[in-house]
């Protein structure tokens, strides 16, 4: 009797330490239940749109200084080319120096040349302006023992001049009328001063009796400003001349 009282005692003693054992555990996972928070749902927020792209300003890059280059020294500076000259004209004979007379000037020929009597004519010089031609060897000159005189001619000129002492002279101009565009009086007229004296209308067809024939035109001269000056004037067609002669007066 007493050893099942003894089992009745163990064994509730048992059920209450399993039912103490039992609550306990309970009440520490009701606890553990009640002391975990529930964490509340975050609703994300809408990811604010991202700014666009704005393309930086594009600044010039500066270039680096560089070392200046020291400056070449300046050049010496050149003359002035000189102007050519026309083509188109003869070339304008430089004065040379005074020379005593007689003195011959062979006009459109730029060599010297010898006359029959051995008289040495100058080359063309004195002339301002206007051009020079020539005419074929074989062509025939009457009037004269020097036809060659008469193949070449300055033409187209206005003034001659040259340099000779003060003094009297005898100035010859020698023409001839060689240019196949003119066949008669009147084809050439123009007016001519030799000094102080004037030759007007002088046509060199009529004067010499036709064409391809030498004339010769003395003038007294008297120089006193120390050269020889003529003049020409055109009216129909160039004047023209074959050559002059400045000789002391007899």
């Amino acid at each position: 009797m007493r050893n099942a009282k003894c089992l009745i005692r163990c064994s509730a003693f048992g059920f209450a330490a399993l039912l103490a054992i039992t609550l306990f555990a309970g009440c520490h996972s009701a606890s553990e239940s009640t002391s975990v928070k529930t964490a509340p749902a975050v609703t994300p927020l809408p990811e604010a749109a991202a700014p666009k792209d704005t393309p930086a300003p594009t600044v010039p890059a500066t270039p680096a200084p560089t070392a200046a280059t020291p400056a070449p020294a300046a050049a010496p500076e050149a003359a002035p080319a000189p102007a050519p000259a026309p083509a188109a004209a003869a070339p304008v004979s430089a004065a040379p120096a005074p020379v005593p007379p007689p003195v011959r000037i062979k006009a459109g020929l730029f060599s010297s040349f010898t006359d029959s009597e051995g008289n040495v004519w100058l080359p063309d010089q004195g002339f301002a302006d206007g051009e020079t031609t020539d005419r074929p060897d074989d062509m025939q000159i009457a009037n004269t023992k020097d036809p060659a005189l008469y193949r070449t001619e300055r033409y187209s000129m206005t003034a001659f001049s040259y340099p000779v002492p003060n003094g009297k002279y005898v100035v010859k101009l020698h023409f001839a009328e060689t240019y196949d565009g003119i066949s008669g009086a009147g084809g050439r007229v123009f007016s001519f001063k030799v000094g102080n004296q004037e030759f007007k209308d002088f046509d060199v067809w009529a004067k010499a009796g036709g064409g391809q024939r030498a004339l010769v035109v003395p003038v007294d001269v008297d120089v006193t400003d120390g050269k020889v000056t003529i003049t020409f004037t055109a009216q129909e067609e160039n004047p023209e001349i074959n050559g002059i002669e400045i000789l002391p007066a007899p």
